[in-house]
């Protein structure tokens, strides 16, 4: 489907043309520049063509994930396709560039529909910009769905305003678990099966610990880095950071100081950062040492474990030598969220197109391609979604796992994920946090200086109260 940003990509690519002519030899030139002009100018008609006489649907996202969404919707509802076009603006949030473009546009009333993450979805839920969020009901969504879909209940606390309304949904359910190598658990612990690696790597820390001494007694690490089990200590917290706004450190998350030291001290990882490359490299088996495992989310092996293992087919690199366990502790790992705005102009498509994303459940919705890797002909991703009763008539079972069937253990990771501990300033003081836990556990600080250099940033950064 066309969009007004691809006419103005395809304008701009026109001017750029016209330059490059201006400025090269005319005789060598002019002919290919007269046919590119012409080409551009064809495709902009064309594309002014497929809006004219129709309702812009204002979106916008930091990916391309849920533009796509709105235009397989448009392209399955031609009685919506015939009246409406989707105008499309994507930041990344890389930079935090994002956050601040969407905020100008909510306040200029120029979007529909947009698209938040879980770093900072809290604040267009329950912060400052849930101001500029609709109810779902307003929207005309049907809420009695939320329980006959049977919706991950975390992605729902997430997505409700101070007022107790339904604001947004996410579309993943993104309950994490425990994804090791199959061939590092059989040298290890005689057997990959999940049932059994669960028991070795849990319940507990404690337990973890017991597996990560076996592992090194073989040459292996349990994890790459310690960010690894950061985000399984972070969503399994029960208090987030920020309670009556005054700075509040978890029991639990003040454990990641203990633990983070001793993966360091015992030498049971590879001390990486998450998301770089030499995190990535784990992946594919090429680090200092192999690596048992990572904790995450489906959307964590579909869309970067997939990309550095090495391969592609059974046999290459570490494809297909992974398997999903229940994780020692339960906890979530990102998701986005979907919401209208109370200020469009068009709350009814809006609606209807929310609906089919979220709580469809259905063969032709959205929760259900997604699920069973239908949605995108060229890339079939199965992943897990926030329906159960989707997630319970579909098939989890995908190659880079051997062949295992995830949503097995998916499902019952995402009752364990609690919404409850997230805040408006997560973002933040996480990366203030975790550098002074890298500090202190590389012995570059006391542990009390950690906490207090940490205190004192979140005071300085925030004005949040910190005793």
């Amino acid at each position: 489907m066309n969009t007004l940003k691809k006419t103005l990509s395809l304008v701009a690519a026109l001017g750029m043309m016209l330059s490059f002519t201006a400025c090269g030899d005319s005789s060598s030139t002019g002919n290919a520049g007269s046919t590119d002009s012409k080409a551009a100018e064809s495709k902009a008609e064309e594309s002014k063509a497929d809006t004219e006489g129709k309702t812009a649907i204002n979106v916008y996202a930091f990916t391309d994930e849920v533009p796509k969404m709105v235009t397989k919707y448009l392209d399955t509802h031609p009685e919506d396709a015939a009246k409406y076009y989707m105008n499309d603006t994507q930041v990344p949030t890389t930079d935090g560039l994002y956050q601040p473009a969407l905020d100008k546009a909510l306040e200029d009333k120029g979007v529909d529909m947009f698209a938040a993450e879980a770093a900072f979805v809290l604040k267009y839920t329950k912060g400052e910009g849930s101001k500029y969020a609709a109810a779902y009901e307003d929207l005309g969504i049907d809420l009695s769905k939320v329980t006959s879909a049977e919706i991950a209940q975390y992605t729902v606390d997430i997505g409700t305003n101070p007022d107790g309304k339904l604001v947004g949904l996410g579309y993943q359910a993104t309950g994490g678990a425990f994804i090791y190598r199959r061939s590092i658990a059989q040298d290890v612990f005689g057997t990959d099966d999940p049932a059994t690696v669960q028991k070795e790597v849990g319940p507990g820390w404690v337990q973890f610990f017991k597996a990560a001494e076996k592992l090194k007694a073989k040459g292996y690490g349990i994890v790459s880095g310690d960010g690894d089990i950061w985000h399984a200590i972070e969503n399994s917290s029960q208090s987030g950071w920020v309670v009556d706004d005054k700075l509040v450190i978890d029991p639990k998350r003040e454990e990641f100081l203990d633990l983070s030291k001793k993966l360091m001290d015992g030498g049971y990882h590879n001390d990486t950062e998450d998301w770089s490359d030499n995190w990535k490299a784990d992946m594919g088996g090429k680090g200092e040492k192999g690596i048992l495992g990572f904790f995450g989310p489906a959307w964590l092996i579909n869309y970067t474990m997939s990309e550095n293992v090495g391969g592609t087919k059974v046999g290459e690199g570490t494809y297909g030598d992974w398997a999903v366990c229940e994780p020692p502790v339960g906890f979530f790992w990102g998701g986005t969220w979907v919401l209208g705005t109370k200020d469009s102009q068009v709350k009814d498509v809006v609606g209807r197109i929310i609906e089919w994303i979220t709580l469809d459940t259905s063969e032709t919705g959205l929760q259900y391609m997604w699920a069973n890797g239908t949605f995108d002909e060229k890339k079939a991703t199965k992943d897990c979604v926030a329906s159960g009763v989707v997630m319970k008539k579909s098939d989890g079972k995908v190659d880079i796992l051997g062949g295992q069937n995830m949503f097995d253990v998916f499902i019952p990771a995402n009752t364990y994920a609690n919404g409850k501990n997230l805040t408006p300033y997560d973002e933040d003081i996480n990366k203030l946090w975790r550098d002074q836990v890298r500090q202190y556990s590389a012995g570059k600080k006391s542990r009390e200086d950690a906490l207090k250099y940490f205190k004192q940033a979140v005071a300085d950064k925030l004005d949040i109260a910190t005793d």
